[in-house]
């Protein structure tokens, strides 16, 4: 039944998806009235269906006649009927509702039926309405989790991917002359405690070795990166990055002067004398 009118109707009642469950219990207890006695100013829809009058909510109400036995099962029937109509047109549209269909259509027979016949279809009609109205709310409840995992999963996606960019942007920045100058004064600063004056150094040697570029190899003899490192692999033990990121280089430049040299002035005065250090 996913037609084009039952695609209007379930828009029309759109609202009515939070209320199945009373529709059907509710249209139930009307029903089940004590005496087995059913007014029909207290349901104009029945009355309508069955081609009686209805009553108002005034006095009047009070006058209208009663229903007894298959006049009542047969606006039991109706009843059932319409609420199963409403639960049809509201349905989830993965609701498998071909069952209750078929009760409907089973049930649309109440006018020339009576007795027994007629309380099962009705009782069936009922437990299926109720089933499809809980099967459907269910899958509601599995499309909105479903929907708002989806929304979680794309946010983490665009959080790692804007922090990916950001990542790269400062790699980028970090991997430049100026970037790793400023990487440099930074770490011997705070790690080190080497002011203006052992920089000022720190440039001399690292501008004599490599121009300050991660990239540099000495085709003579392989050493690499910023500090020249021989192998460029001894890195390693800073980062496994060593290759690509200019910061990871001058972290283990800085440890090799500190321990071998002391300062950097000390490395760039061996370096004068030596033509290495």
């Amino acid at each position: 039944m996913n037609s084009p009118s039952r695609r209007v109707r379930r828009a029309l009642h759109h609202r009515a998806l939070r209320h199945r469950a009373t529709l059907v219990v509710g249209g139930a207890a009307v029903l089940a009235v004590a005496g087995g006695a059913l007014t029909i100013g207290t349901q104009p829809a029945i009355g309508e269906a069955l081609g009686m009058p209805t009553g108002t909510a005034s006095a009047s109400a009070t006058a209208q006649p009663a229903l007894h036995g298959t006049a009542l099962d047969r606006a039991q029937a109706a009843a059932t009927i319409s609420t199963a109509k409403t639960v049809l047109a509201t349905a989830n549209d993965k609701t498998d509702t071909a069952s209750l269909e078929q009760h409907v259509d089973a049930l649309s027979d109440y006018p020339e039926l009576s007795g027994a016949a007629l309380t099962t279809r009705i009782s069936s009609t009922v437990e299926s309405t109720a089933h499809v109205a809980q099967a459907s709310a269910t899958q509601d409840k599995r499309d909105v989790d479903a929907k708002a995992a989806a929304a979680a999963k794309a946010a983490a996606e665009q959080r790692r991917a804007v922090a990916a960019a950001e990542a790269a942007r400062a790699l980028a920045a970090g991997n430049t002359v100026a970037g790793a100058k400023a990487t440099a004064t930074s770490l011997a600063s705070s790690e080190y405690g080497w002011g203006a004056d052992q920089f000022q150094c720190l440039d001399n040697l690292w501008t004599k070795e490599s121009g300050w570029d991660y990239q540099a190899v000495n085709a003579n003899g392989g050493a690499t990166g910023i500090p020249q490192a021989l192998p460029g692999s001894k890195m390693a033990t800073i980062g496994s990055d060593w290759r690509t990121n200019a910061t990871t280089q001058i972290k283990w430049g800085l440890q090799y002067i500190s321990a071998a040299y002391g300062t950097p002035c000390s490395a760039w005065a061996h370096s004068q004398a030596n033509n290495f250090y």
